[in-house]
């Protein structure tokens, strides 16, 4: 087996895995915060914003996976 082959293997099951938990997490976030927003109608531009602000952390975490698998497989 070329080693090659198995980091590039283990390169994309790296960055599927990273792209995944971003999504499930921005949704659980996104669905939490709807709730929030339905209980409290008042409160939405607090809700939003912090919303959007862990949506951010969320995918710059994410990205971290992508570009360390990448590199990875570029070294």
């Amino acid at each position: 087996m070329d080693i090659d082959l198995t980091y590039s293997g283990l390169a994309a099951l790296g960055s599927g895995l990273a792209v995944i938990g971003a999504g499930l997490g921005i949704g659980k976030i996104g669905s939490s915060a709807m709730d929030a927003i339905a209980r409290q109608p008042e409160a939405s531009n607090k809700i939003q914003n912090t919303m959007i602000i862990a949506s951010a952390l969320i995918e710059g975490a994410a990205l971290f996976g992508i570009v360390t698998t990448l590199l990875a497989v570029f070294k």
